[in-house]
């Protein structure tokens, strides 16, 4: 137990920086590229991809959390792609659901709100006759509707579907890992095996 101390503050430690550096980044693209985007609906755009990267990333984590391990041993028996990563995404599934739910997803409401704020500064400068409160208001209400509205789905879609999500994230990891030649799960993968 002792042994799983000093690997537990380490992951702290990098998802924390890994999260202020995300949030640094996407920070600067809301204060400095957003604004300067001349069409509204580019805007729009960005704002809704951050949404959904936030809600597609909170079902994985819920998804990996409840997902059976023993259905993924079947299909790595028969070599299916992916089945591995799968497996080790499912046995780490609290590091998983901490860097999906906490990290991308707390770090997408953030920005989501911020983009939020930077748009109503773009609608209220272009219609200077527009109440910039109201547009605050709606703007607010319409970004925590989709967010909430969606991880609502999403949670319930996790639940019913876990294998299959997992496994989409399995091959999906499976064909990084061929394309780049890097192994994601190396470190786990030799841990578990002396178990």
């Amino acid at each position: 137990m002792g042994n799983n101390k000093p690997s537990s503050l380490k992951f702290a430690i990098l998802t924390g920086t890994g999260a202020f550096i995300a949030a640094v980044f996407f920070s600067f693209f809301s204060e400095i590229v957003l604004p300067k985007l001349q069409l509204i609906m580019l805007s729009f755009l960005s704002l809704l991809i951050v949404i959904f990267v936030g809600i597609i990333f909170d079902m994985i984590g819920i998804a990996v959390a409840v997902a059976d391990e023993k259905w993924f041993h079947a299909k790595a028996s028969k070599k299916l792609r992916g089945a591995g990563q799968s497996i080790l995404m499912i046995r780490h599934a609290a590091k998983v659901a901490t860097i999906c739910n906490d990290v991308v997803g707390d770090i997408c409401g953030t920005v989501s709100g911020v983009f939020g704020v930077t748009i109503v500064f773009q609608l209220a400068s272009g219609r200077p006759s527009w109440d910039e409160s109201i547009l605050t208001m709606i703007m607010t209400g319409m970004v925590a509707s989709l967010t909430v509205g969606g991880k609502a789905l999403a949670k319930s879609k996790a639940m019913v579907d876990s294998q299959k999500i997992v496994g989409t994230v399995g091959r999906i990891l499976a064909w990084f890992e061929t394309s780049t030649g890097l192994n994601l799960f190396a470190l786990n993968r030799r841990r578990d095996r002396r178990r």
